[in-house]
């Protein structure tokens, strides 16, 4: 266990909370720069918990468990942001966590989320705060329909949000308030949803990647592409409020930052990942050095790599069963870059994967980037259900 050591050296072991597939690509990036790996998750055989030196199994708030990843540990860090509060604090007094607590205690909560981009100076998109039915009656005129009623705490791709197109749709909020505060949007009539990842290391050195465009469907995402289809002042804009936040949050690690850009060049903050992204898998082909490389620099305290695009990409997800027409098709895929998470389990719409295609174009890039005949593929295989 290392206390307050600002420079973490290859032999020494970085702790992972989260054995997922965001803990397994920062696992190889960790292990190819020469260090030892511990993963705390509770599943036996997860993503990044069968590339470990140590495997840890339980559950994030079992403290017991946090301490073994603690004795084995010379840094720790995480692949997700909702950790046990109490482990958290734990860990904070008796490890080394350079990132600290305040930016997960901020983006764990959708509230303290909005306050906080608004203090760094930028946008969000109009929101009220709904600690009960009666304030959503009350706020939902100044709001407007449409809106997006979202839980303050919890929920992903999707989860955890209503759309409200009318009175008809307030009587499902219910379910919504009953799991506690959520916060009420105003739907924001965009352009391009954009992402720009930027990582700081405890010496205030930053390195901002490319603009990732994305493109989501049923609420996940589909496809990063970069550099992003924008004008060129919206892309420092994009960086400029990336940095902005960086900074005034004092992050150390990486951060993603998920944006609305409307038609007129304005640009809303949406939503602050305090980890690599799925947005920035494509960082691991296209960029001189991969999100993850650049995090586990960060919070081990060294120089940060290059962030420079080494070619235009285009990164789709590969969700559920597509992974089987995509193993199909392996031997026709040229020059794909194929990530596969090492998920035992097959769900409807889980992220299985993603494929990276590095071209001349972006359009070029796009053309190639249609799964749609893999999907065709792995419905004929599997007789056309999800399993």
């Amino acid at each position: 266990m290392n206390l307050n050591k600002t420079v973490i050296v290859p032999g020494q072991t970085i702790g992972i909370i989260g054995g997922g597939q965001l803990g397994r690509m920062m696992a190889f990036a960790a292990k190819a720069n020469g260090f030892k790996v511990a993963v705390l998750d509770p599943a036996k055989d997860s993503p990044a918990g069968q590339t470990a030196d140590y495997s840890i199994i339980g559950q994030y708030d079992d403290l017991s468990a946090v301490k073994k990843l603690a004795e084995v540990s010379d840094v720790i860090t995480y692949e997700f942001e909702n950790i046990d509060a109490n482990a958290l604090n734990w860990l904070s007094d008796h490890a080394y966590v350079p990132q600290g607590t305040r930016l997960l205690e901020i983006t764990q909560d959708r509230i303290f989320e909005k306050r906080a981009i608004q203090q760094a100076g930028a946008e969000v998109a109009p929101y009220k705060e709904i600690h009960q039915i009666e304030d959503l009656y009350k706020h939902i005129n100044g709001i407007g329909y449409p809106a997006v009623l979202k839980t303050a705490r919890g929920g992903y791709d999707g989860k955890g949000q209503l759309i409200l197109t009318g009175e008809q749709d307030l009587a499902n909020a219910h379910g919504l308030l009953d799991q506690g505060a959520c916060v009420l949007e105003k739907w924001v009539a965009f352009e391009k949803e954009l992402s720009v990842i930027i990582s700081r290391n405890p010496q205030g050195e930053a390195a901002v990647f490319p603009v990732g465009e994305n493109i989501h469907k049923n609420n996940i995402l589909y496809q990063t592409i970069v550099p992003a289809r924008i004008s060129q002042d919206a892309a420092r804009k994009a960086i400029t409020l990336a940095t902005q936040l960086a900074e005034s949050l004092d992050l150390t690690g990486t951060l993603a930052v998920e944006m609305f850009l409307t038609a007129d060049n304005e640009i809303y903050i949406n939503e602050l990942a305090p980890r690599p992204h799925n947005s920035g898998h494509y960082t691991i082909e296209a960029c001189e050095t991969s999100q993850f490389e650049q995090h586990i620099k960060a919070v081990c305290g060294w120089p940060l790599g290059s962030t420079e695009l080494l070619k235009p990409a285009v990164m789709v997800n590969i969700l559920g069963d597509e992974q089987v027409g995509l193993i199909g098709k392996i031997s026709e895929l040229k020059d794909w870059k194929i990530h596969l998470y090492g998920k035992q389990e097959v769900k409807p719409l889980r992220k299985m994967g993603h494929v990276t295609l590095l071209r001349p174009t972006v359009e070029e890039a796009l053309n190639e980037a249609d799964l749609s005949g893999i999907w065709n593929t792995a419905k004929e295989k599997i007789g056309g259900t999800s399993k």
